[in-house]
């Protein structure tokens, strides 16, 4: 095995997905060390180390590319056709409006947390309204002013999951395999936050960790749909960004936590990662609508240079 070691390295080497992950395993490192070493880090600290870690998917991309003497303007920036962006924006909102209300109506989770919205509507400086007027005038005002923010965040992490490595897979594999790879590298990539940090909702390490990663890799299939029919990242990155906004700005905070609440509400309990498995389902059904080949080289725009790569092999041996 041993006299194999320097060809495969060669071959590691060469390949743009493992330098891809090389890259977004040290840059990200980075992040997770100071975000763990500042377990009471407050809104300044969240702020500041999540912006991080989500663009360093997008910093490993940038790079590898620049290895690989490719052009970052030639992923999919593209951000026609508009009624994939309408879908992905509106598809994280009713599958979490949807889960919110069978906790609602269930009683897993109390409607609504009044303290939570009377802070907002002190600090908006909207006190004078009724409640459930302010509730959705507040949901109206996250969906239009709040996405943005949300958009800034998740477009680091879809440069590199939708935007690269979904493109680079598709070379190679069909629309389930590169969804359920992506998946799982990007369900892996949240581990050391979920394990060692605070970022989980209050349930046993293992609880959340399955929760998630079926939530994630569910959700790896939705956004693979979309980027790969519409020849478009930004649909990921919408979906993307309304689903953390939806989830985790509005309805989580809004819900009252009961005894149980935590093991069935955000993307730690059970009932997103059941709804969303089911619209993953759903895409599923519609995958012979993706030409794999063309539309990955199509959403690229990314030709092999042989030329550029050997140089590059001949640098690393």
């Amino acid at each position: 095995m041993i006299e194999y070691l320097p060809y495969i390295l060669r071959r590691l080497f060469y390949n743009p997905v493992f330098i891809f992950l090389i890259f977004t395993l040290l840059f990200s490192s980075v992040i997770w060390v100071l975000t763990l070493n500042a377990p009471d880090g407050g809104r300044i600290a969240a702020r500041i180390y999540g912006y991080g870690i989500m663009w360093c998917p997008a910093l490993a991309t940038w790079v590898t590319c620049r290895i690989f003497n490719r052009r970052i303007t030639d992923l999919a920036w593209s951000w026609k056709p508009t009624n994939y962006l309408t879908a992905a924006y509106l598809i994280p909102l009713g599958y979490s409006l949807t889960a919110y209300l069978i906790i609602w109506t269930t009683g897993w989770g109390g409607f609504y947390n009044k303290a939570y919205v009377s802070g907002i509507a002190h600090e908006l400086g909207w006190e004078g309204l009724p409640p459930y007027l302010f509730i959705v005038l507040y949901l109206v005002a996250q969906g239009v002013i709040g996405i943005f923010s949300s958009i800034a965040t998740a477009l680091g992490e879809e440069i590199g999951w939708r935007g690269f490595l979904v493109p680079e897979l598709s070379k190679r594999f069909g629309f389930g395999t590169t969804s359920l790879i992506t998946g799982l590298i990007w369900a892996a990539w949240h581990y050391p936050l979920l394990i060692f940090g605070h970022y989980n909702n209050g349930t046993p390490v293992w609880y959340g960790l399955t929760c998630f990663t079926i939530s994630v890799i569910a959700a790896s299939y939705i956004y693979t749909w979309f980027t790969l029919k519409s020849g478009s990242f930004w649909t990921a990155v919408l979906l993307h960004a309304s689903h953390n906004l939806f989830i985790q700005a509005f309805f989580t905070p809004i819900t009252v936590n009961k005894k149980s609440t935590a093991w069935y509400s955000d993307e730690f309990g059970a009932v997103v990662p059941a709804l969303t498995v089911m619209v993953a389902v759903y895409f599923w059904t519609r995958r012979k609508e993706l030409l794999q080949t063309s539309t990955a080289a199509n959403i690229t725009n990314q030709s092999s240079n042989t030329k550029h790569e050997t140089i590059f092999i001949k640098l690393v041996q």
